[in-house]
């Protein structure tokens, strides 16, 4: 399942633009919180919509119990072995309506969306696959690819996207498929340079640390300098829709630095990615661990400062500073 993650994500960043009609579906990166599950309504044995990092699965009540004066849901993934079944909050559950499926589609349809074609397709299309029964539900970038069951390398690559899952704040799932349906369905940008800029937000995320531990940790200088390196790599790569590309040519210019033109909007896509990335990356178990819980702080620190480092509506066609562009 998802790590946006992807997701992203939720609209797992996304190197492409999605198609047009799903706008509507978008508009809901989490639960509503007016869901009729918020006062238990959720049966046993009702089939239901669970989220699951940035992505919604569907999903099967086994229990339900009250505890401490809130629901708790003990829930199947279908498809999924039984490994990941586990207990869920209300805040987690959809009821399976054919809105909320347009959501579903919509959040995967945007993580899948820098997939090749033929590799693309839900695992939940195929709830029967004992191969995909094995695997973990969380990776989504491994969805409806084909194992190489002999091959050391894709082992090691699947274990690595297991090790790494990013569990995203709901504000920030919702602030992704935001993003996308601004660029994808509005037409709309967001306009550059941003201030703050990726290079800005990872200043103030150390300061920040050194302020709550006291010292500057050695660990966290290098996460942040690996984080700004991944992200001017893959920005272009992997971290645009089509309908940005033009833009990107035109502000990313003079061997300028993407992490000093762009800021949480794209810096918020590249965790959608960051577990197919770090797949490729040489680290011992207990590594990965922590880098794991330092990349979900640093998460929650985007989250805690979401008002100020997002916007909350995006501009017109370009999305360029006029000033920059004379």
């Amino acid at each position: 399942m998802g790590s946006p993650n992807s997701g992203a994500g939720v609209k797992e960043e996304t190197s492409t633009e999605g198609d047009g009609g799903e706008g509507d579906a978008a508009t809901a990166a989490a639960p509503d919180a007016s869901d009729p599950s918020a006062d238990g309504a959720f049966a046993e044995g009702e089939k239901v919509l669970a989220y699951h990092g940035p992505l919604i699965y569907e999903a099967k009540v086994q229990k339900a119990e009250l505890r401490k004066d809130e629901w708790r849901y003990f829930v199947h993934y279908l498809g999924w072995s039984k490994n990941w079944d586990e207990w869920v909050g209300t805040d987690r559950l959809l009821k399976l309506t054919d809105d909320n499926v347009r959501k579903q589609q919509a959040l995967e349809k945007n993580q899948n969306t820098d997939k090749n074609p033929k590799s693309g397709r839900s695992t939940q299309n195929k709830p029967k696959d004992s191969k995909l029964d094995k695997e973990d539900p969380r990776s989504t970038v491994s969805k409806g690819k084909k194992r190489k069951a002999q091959s050391g390398v894709e082992d090691d690559k699947r274990t690595s996207e297991n090790l790494v899952k990013l569990q995203f704040p709901l504000t920030l799932k919702k602030q992704l498929v935001d993003d996308w349906e601004f660029v994808t369905q509005l037409g709309k940008l967001v306009k550059l340079p941003r201030s703050p800029n990726v290079d800005d937000i990872l200043k103030k995320y150390l300061d920040y640390r050194t302020k709550k531990d006291g010292m500057i940790a050695e660990s966290v200088g290098e996460i942040l300098k690996g984080l700004r390196c991944y992200f001017d790599k893959a920005l272009s790569a992997m971290l645009l829709y089509k309908k940005e590309r033009q833009q990107y040519h035109e502000a990313v210019r003079d061997d300028a630095s993407p992490s000093t033109v762009y800021g949480a909007e794209h810096l918020l896509r590249l965790f959608v990615k960051l577990p197919e990335l770090l797949a490729y990356v040489n680290m011992e178990e207990e590594a990965l661990v922590k880098l794991q819980q330092k990349l979900l702080d640093f998460l929650k620190f985007l989250q805690k400062n979401q008002s100020v480092f997002f916007l909350s509506t995006y501009d017109g066609s370009t999305g360029m500073d006029e000033s920059d562009t004379k």
